[in-house]
């Protein structure tokens, strides 16, 4: 441990019994329990809340989570598929080897567009690999994608990629941030789309119904074959895989997000124009996509799904309980206590009158209530889990309308608020700190004539106002009153007005960095947050300072690893210890092992808030057998700060993402130890 740190460490340990959970918030002034400070030989000064620390052995632990099975009866996702011949897989597997030697021949030139290529031989090879081919028709659909990706291939070979610029159902694929798995995508372009015309389209992002079967030769014969429910005059249609069945949410929330940044690079869309709309499955990504990205959106048109996690599992009629800390993970992913930013866009919700997941629509139309909003909610009269007829017409008539009137980029006044700094902005309002977290905070900001603002906040301690229509050229002189308090400030040219409060006081600054380490956006936790950017499973290979702890960290790194692709469909960059360069510290590391089997971890451990010795691991005055526990947690990385580092732990809830998405929840916060008993 860092000599420094010993100096500073505070915690209180409230239980006798065998694993300690915290709650952090690092930068927080409000805590349950005591504040840790820790000074390290090579970080300034870091402040973080351990909160009231509660222990359980983790068969017990195990039960909290394995409560799920009584809330959700659906299959393990994806289900194992049907035994196709021995001949037919065969001839997959020989075509799907000849295609990829195609590809790797012309990998070297790392061409843009090969990934539109790799989605055909990655869906084969998947559906090989994972058994899923569902239907004998499974099988001659892959054949048709093995075609279809060597008839691409030679098109690129002599320099042609007609897809590009072809109308109709076209499956495309990109190289995603995460994990540079290539990730397939579909779009329906206009008959009338003519890449020679200068011209704008309007863009729909549709979400789609859960599907278990839904395997990526499936989705793609689909994105070949099958139009979507809605396609609107001169509208390109963005159809995301979203990473198989998690309701587009963690890595599938990242997979509408680059999809949609994707397709933007490749057609010429109106930013203005683009609308967020699913069904079912696709309903509940609506809805959360739309709240948390409220002002990218033209209008939001959410059907069905679900929008929470304990009303729609009616989860506290079960026993036992939900732990503390998963309740206030829910706000990752509830949407009624942030439906202030649908302020922000317009939403248009449908729901069949029969329909049990019009209690989505319901329950937001209550919280829009509360917000002072009236929800626009068009139902299908004596209709179930579907569009009626009319009432899809009502639909297309509304989102139509607020399509074309566009979104407001530079609107007077913005409403936000959010739960924690990984949902940090909306429209010209961003926000850089958060007085506590999991607690809702809120900011409502006016920007008026003559370089004035109004703003109020609750539970915000750093704040940015811009940037707005008419750019800040350097020379006017800007007036704010927060919270009652009235401020001047000239912020240099394109800058925007950089607020910070200390002591209760808002203070007008030249930098939101902070000299000490404390939660900032994308360095706020939980553990699930170091899954949604660029990460590397480090694997350990030096000798395990217990046996019996480094076979359970090779079972829960394999399981890890397995886990992300069955779930999230990508490969997990996966390196040795010793593989780990300079350029890979710009990755979050998801490091296994103990400071003697990980050599990464070795170089940092002593500036870690824990200590390793051989008969346990310490953390103040509190110690753990060496040969029961295994600490978990997410940190910022010592050698990068601006990056995670993650001990022993995967996505948190890979046990569960097998059952209703609505229960594929973070499971854990920023740390625990762990009982392997």
């Amino acid at each position: 441990m860092c000599p420094h740190s010993e100096n500073y460490l505070k915690t209180v340990i409230k239980d006798s019994l065998t694993i300690s959970k915290r709650w952090g918030n690092w930068g927080s002034s409000r805590a349950p329990s005591a504040i840790v400070r820790l000074k390290c030989c090579a970080w300034p000064l870091l402040e973080f809340i351990r909160s009231a620390q509660y222990t359980f052995r983790m068969r017990r632990f195990l039960a909290l989570l394995l409560a799920a099975p009584v809330l959700a009866t659906a299959a393990n996702a994806p289900p194992a598929g049907i035994l196709i011949s021995k001949k037919d897989r065969a001839e997959l597997s020989a075509a799907a080897v000849a295609l990829k030697t195609g590809i790797d021949d012309y990998e070297g030139r790392q061409h843009q567009l090969l990934p539109d290529i790799i989605i055909f031989y990655n869906a084969v090879r998947y559906a090989l690999d994972d058994n899923m081919f569902y239907q004998n028709k499974d099988v001659a659909s892959a054949r048709k994608l093995i075609a279809l990706g060597n008839e691409r291939l030679a098109q690129l070979r002599l320099g042609k990629h007609p897809w590009t610029t072809a109308t109709g159902l076209v499956p495309r694929g990109y190289r995603s941030r995460l994990d540079d798995s290539v990730i397939p995508l579909g779009v329906e372009v206009p008959a009338n789309y003519n890449p020679r015309v200068h011209k704008k389209w309007r863009l729909d992002v549709w979400l789609r119904g859960r599907n278990n079967n839904l395997s990526e030769v499936r989705f793609l014969t689909e994105r070949l074959n099958w139009k979507g429910p809605f396609a609107p005059k001169d509208t390109i249609v963005l159809h995301p895989y979203g990473r198989f069945c998690n309701a587009y949410k963690f890595a599938g929330e990242m997979d509408v997000l680059e999809a949609l940044q994707y397709v933007q690079a490749q057609y010429p869309i109106d930013r203005q124009r683009i609308a967020m709309r699913g069904f079912s499955m696709g309903g509940a990504g609506a809805w959360h996509l739309g709240a948390h990205h409220a002002g990218r959106w033209a209008a939001v048109a959410p059907g069905a799904g679900f929008v929470d996690t304990a009303i729609y599992q009616n989860i506290f009629a079960k026993k036992p309980k939900p732990t503390w800390w998963e309740q206030k993970l829910w706000h990752l992913y509830d949407v009624p206590p942030i439906a202030a930013n649908f302020a922000n866009t317009t939403a248009i919700a449908y729901s069949g009158e029969i329909d049990k997941q019009k209690q989505a629509a319901d329950l937001m139309a209550a919280a829009f209530k509360k917000e002072g909003m009236t929800m626009t909610h068009i139902i299908g009269p004596k209709t179930g889990h579907r569009y009626e007829p009319k009432a899809k017409l009502e639909v297309v008539r509304q989102v139509g309308a607020a399509v074309d009137k566009g979104r407001n980029a530079y609107p007077r006044k913005v409403r936000f608020a959010t739960y924690t700094l990984r949902q940090n902005r909306m429209k010209w309002v961003t926000v850089f700190g958060l007085e506590q977290h999991w607690k809702q905070a809120r900011v409502e900001a006016e920007y008026i004539d003559d370089w004035q603002f109004v703003v109020k906040t609750k539970n915000v301690s750093g704040l940015t106002l811009g940037q707005l229509e008419a750019p800040n050229q350097g020379a006017a002189t800007y007036t704010v009153t927060i919270d009652g308090q009235k401020l001047k400030t000239k912020p240099p040219r394109n800058n925007p007005i950089k607020l910070r409060k200390f002591g209760g006081k808002w203070n007008v600054v030249p930098s939101l960095q902070m000299n000490s380490l404390v939660k900032l956006p994308g360095l706020q936790g939980p553990i699930d947050d170091a899954f949604l950017d660029r990460f590397i499973m480090v694997r350990p290979t030096g000798k395990p300072m217990n046996d019996a702890v480094g076979k359970w960290v090779q079972t829960e790194m394999e399981n890890a690893i397995t886990e992300w692709h069955r779930q999230f469909r990508g490969r997990a960059i996966v390196k040795d210890d010793t593989d780990i360069k300079l350029r890979d510290l710009t990755s979050n590391l998801i490091l296994w092992g103990d400071p003697q089997s990980n050599q990464v971890l070795a170089k940092i451990a002593g500036q870690l808030p824990i200590e390793w010795t051989a008969k346990g691991i310490r953390l103040k005055d509190k110690s753990w057998p060496a040969d029961k526990f295994v600490p978990v947690l997410i940190y910022p990385n010592p050698m990068h700060p601006q990056h995670y580092i993650v001990l022993n732990s995967g996505f948190t809830f890979s046990e569960f993402g097998h059952l209703s998405n609505s229960m594929q929840n973070a499971k854990l916060p920023d740390y625990a130890v762990l009982d392997m008993h």
